[in-house]
């Protein structure tokens, strides 16, 4: 899913600038992210040499062990006004689940703050691991309808409703309808 050019992609080039950028800034060698996030060095090696195709969860696990926010390592600069159509933008597809999450707006210097817009289908959940510390999840159901919060005590939400979750323990989101859409926001405080 995430190849769709219509629908924007990993932006490869971007993730590949801010991990190297990234790695250099926390002084840590390519084996030392590698081992931390659990992911193989030939995997990190591609990604920052722009190849490969990043899941979701490769670069959460990247972000956290980082310490940046997911954002900073996929949006390049932006201008004063930006729009984004509803099938365009970075995305961002699960290995695990029917879920894509397409970044909208990143946080600015100083503050911990993203909105993405997902779409997820039903099958799988779409499990995550804890986020950075303090890091607290707002979704906004759409269309369709999702078990979203706490894995241990997720809540059914209907298009229109709005869920509120610390984004620093394991969670969850599970599509119960076909083309179900949400609006995440994820800030650290």
């Amino acid at each position: 899913m995430t190849d769709n050019p219509r629908r924007g992609g990993a932006p490869l080039d971007v993730i590949a600038a801010s991990l190297r950028r990234e790695r250099a800034r926390a002084r840590l060698s390519l084996s030392e992210v590698a081992k931390q996030a659990g992911i193989a060095k030939s995997t990190l090696s591609q990604l920052e040499s722009g190849t490969g195709n990043p899941s979701v969860e490769t670069l959460w696990a990247l972000s956290v062990t980082l310490d940046v926010p997911f954002s900073r390592l996929v949006e390049p600069a932006l201008p004063k006004v930006q729009v984004i159509r509803s099938d365009e933008g970075p995305t961002f597809a699960s290995e695990h689940a029917e879920y894509v999450a397409t970044l909208l707006a990143s946080c600015p210097p100083n503050a911990r703050r993203d909105v993405y817009r997902i779409s997820a289908e039903p099958g799988r959940a779409r499990e995550s691991d804890p986020h950075l510390p303090g890091t607290v999840e707002h979704v906004i159901l759409c269309t369709g309808r999702a078990l979203i919060g706490l894995t241990d005590e997720p809540v059914e939400l209907g298009p229109g409703d709005y869920v509120k979750y610390p984004g620093d323990l394991p969670h969850v989101f599970e599509a119960l309808e076909a083309e179900t859409r949400a609006v995440l926001l994820s800030e650290n405080v």
